[in-house]
């Protein structure tokens, strides 16, 4: 019987996955030298989220969306680990952790794979695999954090729209419907800019509630809202109040799983950090406060990209990430 060749350091490449509520990008790359994934060479994107039925994330319908992406990749190198980041991965991956693997063996011969949540490819964009902390924030927000190795990762929020994810886009939308029906009410704590954006976007707002609460997206309706709430910032007491307080939230959630309480990095990913300075402002202006010691960095990638990073960790033997079984759960 002859030996598989192994494939030289050109030929190996990686793959990432990242799968939310909006679709689903690919990317392939090689792995440098120094162990980091080069920039993307084929990379395709889905606006066709991945389905979710009773058994969770549909495995069948990522590979189905992954099989021409990898049929225009074929013949070209050996792919020798990736890494599937996915919403959802703790409560609806039992799917994919089942199905995956075996089927990428299968059909496109992947010797390693890691599943990961969201969060923690957001995190390996943010940060590496460098300990700290990262809050990731769009429509939701959860923070996560890991002094790597054996130490576990620590979780903040997270928990939705009805129950948390508190300080994030839909979070801050909702205070300024809310602060906007207020105005309307004449009751305090109103705010006629709110009001008069809210009628601008949604129409009138008396058959707002109505239009809402029956939608299956309701979460990024409101979220929708935020960036209207950081435009009436600047001169509106109401919508600043909201974006401090979202402020206080994103960094006690920061605070919450920083494993060194007296200082460390902590990166910011994710859509809602796009607001900018009506945002970031109160951020900084908090964080000798919340978070003594700590340093508040941008990501350094996004969460593709971060698939990409723990594909090439896996590839060489290298990953330092927590692997629990759920949040991160390796093949």
């Amino acid at each position: 019987m002859t030996a598989r060749r192994r494939p030289s350091a050109a030929e190996q490449w990686v793959l990432g996955v990242d799968s939310g509520g909006s679709g689903v990008r690919f990317a392939l790359t090689r792995v440098a030298d120094d162990g980091r994934p080069c920039p993307p060479e084929f990379s395709h994107s889905a606006k066709e989220p991945v389905r979710t039925g009773s058994d969770g994330i549909d495995a069948d319908h990522l590979l189905a969306q992954l099989t021409p992406f990898m049929g225009d990749f074929a013949g070209r190198g050996e792919v020798v680990a990736a890494c599937v980041g996915a919403a959802g991965m703790v409560s609806l991956g039992g799917n994919l952790r089942d199905r995956l693997p075996g089927a990428l063996r299968a059909a496109f011969g992947v010797p390693r794979l890691a599943l990961a949540a969201d969060a923690v490819t957001a995190y390996a964009g943010a940060l590496g695999m460098r300990a700290g902390a990262v809050v990731a924030a769009g429509t939701g927000l959860i923070a996560l954090g890991t002094a790597l190795g054996d130490s576990g990762w620590r979780r903040a929020d997270g928990w939705g729209h009805l129950l948390g994810d508190c300080g994030g886009g839909a979070w801050i939308g909702r205070a300024g419907l809310e602060a906007a029906l207020r105005a309307y009410d004449g009751r305090t704590g109103g705010s006629a800019a709110l009001l008069a954006r809210a009628e601008a976007v949604f129409g009138p707002v008396a058959g707002l509630a109505g239009r809402l609460y029956p939608r299956d997206d309701r979460a990024a309706v409101l979220a929708s809202f935020a960036p209207q709430v950081a435009l009436c910032a600047q001169d509106d007491v109401v919508a600043a109040g909201i974006l401090r307080a979202a402020a206080r939230h994103i960094l006690e959630a920061a605070a919450a799983v920083l494993p060194d309480p007296h200082g460390g990095e902590v990166a910011l990913t994710g859509g809602l950090f796009k607001v900018g300075e009506p945002l970031l402002g109160p951020l900084r202006a908090q964080a000798p406060q919340l978070l003594p010691g700590a340093r508040l960095l941008a990501a350094e990638v996004d969460p593709l990209h971060g698939a990409l990073r723990i594909a090439a960790a896996l590839s060489r033997g290298e990953l330092p990430l927590p692997v629990d079984g759920t949040l991160l759960a390796i093949d």
